[in-house]
Order: structure tokens, then C-alpha cells, then sequence
């Protein structure tokens, strides 16, 4: 079955080849009225490929390995995607739910949250100048984010036992950012923009001649890039997802973030320390009707051992729409999850 599905694959490839040489008129980037490519459109970068590498691939990999990726995780689908059995018995009350695939969540002990039908984290490996990537992270060579410095390991720590002092139900500043509808989950509007391997890996980009509009699906997080030369902000001035000043470098969209706010950085597990001086600097590079290549650097020597960084690309969503994540507003959530801790608490307090 396996070789079978390798010769389809190969058939597919040999048979695009030869489309695309039928068209042999050379692709022309599209620009703007001022002459820099545009940019604009939806786009999505949702992929199975992690965000680190496993250790039993290399930086790059075989078709089989492709294969073998891919095919599992339709197979997972299908297994989720199968009928419920109505004369099933009701999950334990409580648990752990992992938050998404039914399959998952009944493996945790959980009640469940998602099933995999409202799920949407990708199917394929990116595939980044033709290359068949095994992780986002390609810098440093191991394809992993470095180690910490000692000063990133205290702040990290000290961040630990801070949060310690309270119960995860004590107030809705401990609730996480995505939780109250702040923040996109994750690192999902950046900087750096990565896959949140949920749903909704999907973006608006919306450009003028002095500036670009990034409109992340997730939480509806607007990321508003300036054009020109930088005028710092001051120091103090913490903006969610930072203050990001752009250039154009050729053909390629060289945008430099700073200020960013450490209560975002400290949501998303590999920030967790950083510092106030960590810059991101994010490359976009048109290079094709269907697809940006999207690069990235994180710098930050008072948390991190080297630099590091990675590469995905953001593919066309051809004819679909972005809709309103509306999440929180409107609703009582948030208030109901605080509400039913001092509920128990006072259980509690009666019980005893």
C-alpha cells in the first residue's frame, strides 16, 4: 500500500512537471502602484510540520517519510472523523481535556472539547523552496530553540514561583491571555508568526504605501507594520505584539519588532524568560501567485545561549473568507469559570 501510494505521489509530481511545462511563460511578480510586490490577500500557514525537530529526521525529508507523516495523520482523521456509537457509555465527569481531538480527550480521561470536525491544523508538511521540511525552526542546524542563558533560567524560574502565589482560578489575570480573549493563541499573530496547530491559521494582509495590516483570524489580532525608517518608541511602552517598523530589501519585506510586551512573550512556552530586549526580525518574500516565503529571527542574548530562527511558507486560500472570531465578548465566560472556583471554594469552607 505504502509503495503504491509512493508511485501516485510520483506520478502527481511528473504530471505538474509536465503541466508546467506546457506554460512556459516566466511567472511576473505582482506589484503595487509604487512598484514592491504585493502581498495582499488570505493566507494560511497551518502545517503538520513542528516547530522543532524530532530527532529521527534530518533537516530534510525523503518522500517516504512524507508519505509515512502524511499518512498517519489522515488516517488520525479518519479515525476522528468517524461515526459516534449512540449506545455509548457517558465520559467520567471531569478530567483532563486536551482542548481538541475526541480521540485525544477520551485517551486523557476527559469530557471532551473539540472534536476533530472543528479542527483545522493542517494535513501536509511545508514545503519551503521546494524543500520538504521536518521543522519551522531551522537555526540554529539541530532545528531546535537553544538553551537558556543563566539569566534567562532565573527570570524563567522567577516567573514560575510568581505564578505560584495563586491558584490558576484566583483572578482573570491568571487565566491565559488566549482565555480571555486578549491574545491569539500561542505565537499565532507573532512576532514571529507561527501555527497554533489548532484552527484558524489564517491571515488578511492588507497593504498601503506606508504601511502593512496583518489581520490574524485567531482572536481577530491586527498587527500594524509602519513603512520607513524606525522612530524608536520608548522603552517603557509595551504594545501587544510589539512595535514593528518595516523596509523593503529588493523584493523582500524586512520588518524589525521590539517593545514587546513580556506578559505576550511569557504566554507562549518558548519565550518563557525572555527578556525586554528580545527583537524579532521577520523577512516576507513573494514567490508565487500561491505562496510567501516567511522567514524569521529571534534575538535575545540575555535569554538565549545563540539566535534562532526558522522558515514556513504561507500559502493562497483561494476564494475563501475570513471571518469574525468573536471568542469572549458578549458572553459570560470568563466570569462563570471565576464564579464556579469561589463556588467550590466555599463547598469547601462548608464541608469542613
Amino acid at each position: 500500500m505504502r509503495v503504491m501510494m509512493l508511485l501516485v505521489a510520483v506520478a502527481g509530481i511528473i504530471w505538474i512537471g509536465a503541466g508546467q511545462a506546457q506554460d512556459s511563460s516566466p511567472w511576473v511578480m505582482p506589484r503595487t502602484p509604487e512598484g514592491y510586490p504585493d502581498l495582499e490577500g488570505n493566507w494560511t500557514n497551518a502545517t503538520i510540520t513542528p516547530i522543532e525537530r524530532s530527532q529521527e529526521y534530518g533537516a530534510i525529508l525523503t518522500p517516504e517519510q512524507v508519505l509515512d507523516i502524511e499518512g498517519r495523520r489522515q488516517e488520525f482523521i479518519n479515525v476522528s472523523s468517524a461515526p459516534s456509537d449512540p449506545d455509548r457509555e457517558a465520559p467520567p465527569a471531569g478530567g483532563v481535556s486536551t482542548g481538541g481531538d475526541a480521540v485525544l480527550d477520551a485517551a486523557a480521561g476527559g469530557t471532551g472539547g473539540y472534536n476533530i470536525f472543528y479542527l483545522d491544523r493542517g494535513d501536509r508538511v511545508a514545503i519551503y523552496n521546494g524543500e520538504l521540511r521536518s521543522s519551522l525552526v531551522t537555526r540554529p542546524e539541530n532545528g531546535r530553540v537553544p538553551q537558556l542563558t543563566p539569566e534567562g533560567e532565573q527570570r524563567r524560574r522567577a516567573l514560575f514561583l510568581r505564578r505560584a502565589q495563586f491558584g490558576e482560578y484566583d483572578n482573570p489575570e491568571n487565566r491565559p491571555v488566549a482565555e480571555r480573549c486578549i491574545l491569539s493563541f500561542g505565537s499565532n499573530a507573532g512576532p514571529p508568526m507561527l501555527p497554533n496547530y489548532f484552527y484558524n491559521n489564517n491571515y488578511t494582509i492588507v497593504q498601503t504605501s506606508g504601511h502593512i495590516m496583518i489581520m490574524t483570524e485567531m482572536v481577530h489580532d491586527v498587527r500594524i507594520i509602519q513603512l520607513g525608517e524606525p522612530k524608536a518608541m520608548p522603552n517603557d511602552i509595551r504594545p501587544w505584539l510589539g512595535e514593528s517598523w518595516g523596509r523593503w530589501v529588493g523584493d523582500t519585506l524586512i520588518v524589525e519588532t521590539t517593545n514587546l510586551n513580556l506578559e505576550q512573550l511569557n504566554a507562549y512556552r518558548w519565550f518563557l524568560g525572555a527578556s525586554e530586549n528580545l527583537k524579532v526580525t521577520e523577512r516576507f518574500t513573494r514567490a508565487s501567485d500561491h505562496t510567501i516565503n516567511y522567514s524569521f529571527t529571534v534575538e535575545d542574548p540575555d535569554t538565549y545561549t545563540s539566535l534562532w530562527g526558522g522558515e514556513l511558507p504561507f500559502q493562497a486560500m483561494e476564494g475563501d473568507l475570513l471571518y469574525e472570531y468573536a471568542c469572549h465578548e458578549g458572553n459570560y465566560a470568563l466570569s462563570n469559570v471565576l464564579s464556579g472556583a469561589r463556588a467550590e471554594e466555599r463547598q469547601t469552607t462548608n464541608d469542613r
